[in-house]
């Protein structure tokens, strides 16, 4: 049966239950587990990937990125699921950055009184916490608006910085900041590394999911690059340009492989207890990226790499950890 999104619905729900969850709770640090179980949740049923590789970060880490997730995940949802006109899309996006502005000024338990999302009021904490700029995710939630009302990229620096450095590398940036630095001098070099792994974690998306993007409207293959092998924007589908197509997406393959390449060098400005999870994530994502690249028919067949294989790319002594963390019994 397919993994099916939750509804509008479903995630009020979620917020309902876990509100009144963390308000019970009389110590600050109980409510916190609350939104954390929350955000776990979240990614645990959007990125089985992601939700494996951060699983070896440090308990601190690991549950900062859990509600970092949940907060990027659910403006993505309201853009890509919920069944509403484009014009409430923008309205719940524009709410959202204004409930998390009011969460950043105020209290975790505070914010949730005053009825801001469980969500916001998760992620503002950990935004706070790790000292992360507010702007960077103002910067995101106007990349998501650009979902609403899509349009397309004429070059590659186009997509970089008028779409991916709001949708990815600011998010990358997020991680930068959760994870820290090897030490003061090194934060510029992870947050470049953090850029690079944006910049081709989004690529690899994009080459992926050409036909389900198609499908909501949007085209994030630069124009100059189709134009250079023959391809009009609006004949993707024509089968005479098929193989042209898997030629573009090779070409973007390969730039993303450059990304991860960069990103897999300055591995060592992070901290130490988050490199076992970069890498894992380098090496998972940049298979996937193999994968589409070898695709002769890139609309016919989202690729995909399997449960094992994303396991296998962690160490061996490591393993048990993951079937405690699918039943929610993560070790501190």
């Amino acid at each position: 049966m397919p993994n099916r999104n939750w509804t509008e619905v479903e995630w009020q729900l979620l917020d309902a239950r876990t509100r009144c969850e963390a308000l019970r709770c009389s110590r600050e640090s109980d409510a916190r587990q609350a939104l954390v179980r929350l955000g776990r949740s979240v990614l645990k049923k959007y990125s089985t990937s992601f939700f494996i590789v951060t699983r070896f970060l440090p308990p601190r880490k690991r549950a900062q990125v859990d509600m970092l997730y949940a907060g990027v995940r659910y403006p993505d949802e309201v853009v890509d699921t919920f069944d509403i006109s484009a014009a409430r899309k923008d309205e719940k996006l524009s709410l959202w950055c204004v409930q998390f502005d009011m969460a950043m000024r105020s209290s975790t338990r505070q914010a949730l009184l005053d009825g801001v999302p469980v969500i916001v009021a998760g992620l503002a904490d950990v935004m706070r916490e790790s000292e992360i700029p507010a702007r960077y995710y103002h910067d995101f939630l106007n990349a998501m608006r650009a979902d609403v009302y899509p349009r397309r990229y004429e070059t590659l620096d186009d997509l970089v910085e008028n779409y991916i450095y709001g949708s990815a590398i600011v998010v990358g940036y997020f991680l930068a900041y959760i994870y820290g630095a090897s030490s003061p001098s090194d934060f510029g070099r992870a947050l470049q590394a953090s850029r690079r792994l944006g910049i081709a974690l989004q690529l690899t998306n994009f080459i992926r999911d050409v036909a389900e993007d198609r499908g909501r409207g949007r085209l994030y293959l630069p124009l100059d690059m189709l134009g250079a092998r023959g391809i009009r924007a609006d004949a993707l589908n024509s089968p005479s340009v098929q193989h042209a197509l898997s030629e573009v997406v090779r070409d973007l393959a390969l730039i993303a492989q450059d990304h991860y390449v960069a990103a897999q060098r300055d591995l060592d400005a992070f901290s130490p207890d988050c490199r076992l999870a970069i890498e894992a994530c380098i090496r998972v994502y940049g298979e996937l990226n193999d994968r589409v690249a070898a695709s002769q028919a890139p609309l016919a067949k989202r690729q995909s790499v399997s449960l094992s294989r994303k396991i296998s790319v962690l160490p061996a002594s490591k393993y048990w950890r993951l079937p405690l963390a699918y039943m929610g019994l993560e070790p501190a």
